[in-house]
C-alpha cells in the first residue's frame, strides 16, 4: 500500500544544508575578528586597542579568504542560487535586518558623531603616518575599512566566479582601482604635501571637483600638478566619459573603476538578488535619479555664476543648495542608505536611484552607445537565473524570452546575467548602432527554426 504524501509536504522547501565542518573554523575566525574589533573600539588603553585592531584585521582577512576558498573553490565552478531565499542573511530575515541596522548605525556615527570612533581612529595612526604623513582621521578609518571590504570580498568573488574570464578581470579591476587610485595614491599625494585627489572619481559623482572653490584651491599655487588635476577632472567628465561610454557603455566606469560599484560588486554580491524588479521600482528610479542629476548641474552652474560676481544675489542660494545636496545626497543617500540598506534592498540602491554619474552615463548609454546585451530567445529555458542576479532591477528574462537586445540606461554591464545563464543566451556586445534595438536576423531565424 503506497504511503500518502500531503500537498504541504511536497511543497515544503528543502531544509538548509548544515555548514561543513571545514568551513566552521574560518567562520569562527571571522567572528573572533569582529569581537576583537569591538575590543579595539572600547579599550581604554591605546596599546591594547591597537593590538586588538591588528588582530581583528588579521582574523577577518584570513577567515574570509579561507572560507571563500573552501566554500567556492572545492565544488565544481558555476553560479549557484541555492537557498538564497531561505537564509535569514540573504532573504531579509533577522540577520539581514540586524546587519542593515549595524551598517546604517556605523554610517550615522561616521558622518555626524565621529568622536565615538576615536579609539578605532587612533589605532590606525601608525599606518596613516606611514602612508600619508599625518595622524588618522575618520575618513582614513573609513577608507581602510572600505578598501579591506573590497579586497576581501573581491577575493570571495574571484573564487565564486573563477569559471568566467570576464568576471575575473572585472573583479580584479575594481580591486586594483580601489586599492591603488582610491586609497594608496591619495595618501601618497598627502605624504608629498600635495592636494588629496581621487583620480578615479569625476564630476558629477565627485561633485565638488568642478566647484569654483575646489578649482581655485587646486590652481592656487600655480603648480603643474594642480593644473593637471583640474584638467583631468574636466576632460574625464566631459570628453573621456562620452567617448568611452560610446564604445563600451557605462560598464567601463560603473563595473570596472568606480569605488561605489566596486563595493557593490564585491561586498554587495550576496544581496544582488534583492533588487526590486517591479515596474513601480523602475518608476521611482526615473523619478529620483534624473532630478538628482539636474540638481547637481543646477548647483554647479549657480556656484560658477556666483563666483563670477555677475549676480551677487545668487551666492547665498548657491551655497545653501550646495550644503543641502552634500547632506541629503552626498551623505544620507550615498552613504547611510546606499550601503546601509545592502542586506534589505540589494547592493545597488545608490547606483540605481541616486548616483548622478550613473544617470549621466545611463543617458549616454541608452541614446549614444554601441553597447548592448544581445539575446537568443530560441535558446532561453526561462530559468530566471539572469533576472535573479541582476542588481539593477532589470527583468532580464523577459528580454531573453522574446529574443530582444537589452538596452537599458540602468544596466551597468556587470555581465552576471550572461555568466549565470546555463544556455549561453545572453552576450555583452559593442556592436554597430544600426539595428541596435532589434534582434539580429540570425537570432530571429534560429528562433523560427526551433519553433517550427
Amino acid at each position: 500500500m503506497a504511503a500518502s504524501v500531503s500537498a504541504s509536504t511536497l511543497l515544503a522547501p528543502a531544509p538548509l544544508p548544515a555548514t561543513p565542518p571545514a568551513e566552521k573554523l574560518p567562520l569562527a575566525a571571522v567572528a573572533l575578528g569582529l569581537l576583537a574589533l569591538l575590543v579595539a573600539a572600547t579599550a581604554a588603553d591605546p596599546a591594547r586597542a591597537r593590538l586588538s585592531m591588528y588582530v581583528a584585521l588579521f582574523l577577518l582577512s584570513i577567515g574570509t579568504l579561507t572560507w571563500a576558498a573552501l566554500k567556492f573553490g572545492r565544488p565544481p565552478a558555476g553560479v549557484r542560487h541555492d537557498h538564497l531565499w531561505q537564509r535569514a542573511s540573504t532573504s531579509r530575515g533577522a540577520i539581514a535586518w540586524a546587519l542593515g541596522v549595524a551598517l546604517t548605525g556605523f554610517y550615522v556615527v561616521l558622518y555626524w558623531f565621529p568622536a565615538y570612533l576615536e579609539n578605532l581612529i587612533r589605532t590606525l595612526d601608525p599606518l596613516s603616518q606611514l602612508l600619508r604623513g599625518k595622524p588618522a582621521d575618520q575618513w582614513f578609518l573609513y577608507g581602510t575599512f572600505y578598501t579591506l571590504a573590497v579586497l576581501l570580498m573581491g577575493g570571495r568573488a574571484l573564487w565564486k566566479y573563477r569559471h568566467s574570464r570576464y568576471q575575473l578581470i572585472r573583479t580584479g579591476s575594481v580591486m586594483f582601482f580601489q586599492l591603488g587610485f582610491s586609497f594608496l595614491l591619495p595618501g601618497l599625494l598627502l605624504l608629498l604635501q600635495k592636494p588629496e585627489f581621487y583620480f578615479s572619481y569625476f564630476w558629477p559623482l565627485k561633485y565638488d571637483y568642478l566647484f569654483p572653490g575646489t578649482v581655485s584651491y587646486l590652481l592656487r599655487d600655480g603648480q603643474a600638478l594642480g593644473v593637471f588635476m583640474v584638467f583631468w577632472g574636466a576632460v574625464m567628465s566631459f570628453l573621456a566619459t562620452p567617448v568611452l561610454t560610446y564604445f563600451f557603455g557605462k560598464r567601463w566606469y560603473c563595473s570596472w573603476v568606480c569605488g561605489c560599484g566596486g563595493l557593490a560588486e564585491t561586498a554587495g554580491d550576496p544581496y544582488r538578488h534583492l533588487a526590486d524588479k517591479s515596474r513601480a521600482a523602475w518608476r521611482w528610479e526615473v523619478r529620483l535619479i534624473y532630478p538628482i542629476l539636474g540638481f547637481i548641474i543646477l548647483v554647479t552652474v549657480l556656484l560658477w555664476v556666483a563666483a563670477s560676481g555677475a549676480v551677487p544675489a545668487v551666492q547665498p542660494l548657491a551655497e545653501g543648495l550646495s550644503k543641502t545636496y552634500g547632506f541629503v545626497i552626498g551623505s544620507v543617500f550615498s552613504g547611510v542608505i546606499g550601503v546601509g540598506f545592502y542586506p534589505i534592498m540589494g547592493a545597488r540602491v545608490w547606483c540605481r536611484f541616486g548616483c548622478p554619474m550613473a544617470a549621466y552615463l545611463g543617458l549616454l548609454q541608452k541614446h549614444f552607445s554601441r553597447f548592448r546585451i544581445t539575446t537568443n530567445g530560441g535558446q532561453c529555458i526561462s530559468c530566471g537565473n539572469c533576472s535573479n542576479v541582476c542588481e539593477m532591477g532589470i527583468d532580464v528574462k523577459q528580454y531573453a524570452q522574446r529574443g530582444e537586445p537589452i538596452i537599458r540606461a540602468a544596466c551597468v554591464g556587470c555581465g552576471l546575467c550572461s555568466t549565470a545563464c546555463p544556455r549561453g543566451v545572453l552576450n555583452l556586445e559593442n556592436g554597430p548602432r544600426t539595428g541596435r534595438y532589434q534582434a539580429s536576423a540570425l537570432i530571429h531565424s534560429d528562433s523560427l527554426r526551433i519553433l517550427s
